[in-house]
């Protein structure tokens, strides 16, 4: 999503209520310990499949991080008909936990027809970018 400009942007207050999703990839055991979302904001890209969302505390601060985009290409078995393959993709959700530490939870997509994805969970002392 570099340099590209997000054609949409949506913003929500007391979010946490009214859109769960912030919750999804959450694991239960973890979720006394993040800091909840008051307003979330959501940016769609209009050239390609992404998406990045961003969550803010009562204070305002970023509590919640979240992107997920898909890059493809074409490809073809006979040279004559093409189709699009995913070549890359990336989906990143991130909490801010009460410590000020972050929980991490990144999937990625890669190329292959065969290719498994798998997730990932980490900390880090920052949001993801």
């Amino acid at each position: 999503m570099q340099g590209k400009l997000l054609s949409h942007a949506s913003r929500a207050s007391g979010a946490a209520s009214r859109n769960p999703d912030w919750l999804r990839l959450l694991p239960a055991e973890w979720r006394d310990m993040v800091i909840e979302p008051f307003s979330l904001e959501q940016h769609r890209e209009y050239e390609m499949a992404a998406t990045r969302s961003f969550g803010y505390d009562i204070d305002g601060a970023n509590c919640y991080y979240a992107h997920n985009y898909a890059l493809n290409e074409c490809r073809s078995d006979d040279d004559e008909e093409f189709y699009e393959v995913l070549a890359y993709g990336e989906a990143v959700h991130a909490w801010r936990l009460r410590d000020d530490r972050w929980l991490v939870y990144r999937v990625i997509h890669a190329a292959g027809d065969c290719a498994t994805s798998r997730g990932f969970f980490s900390f880090a002392e920052q949001p993801p970018r």
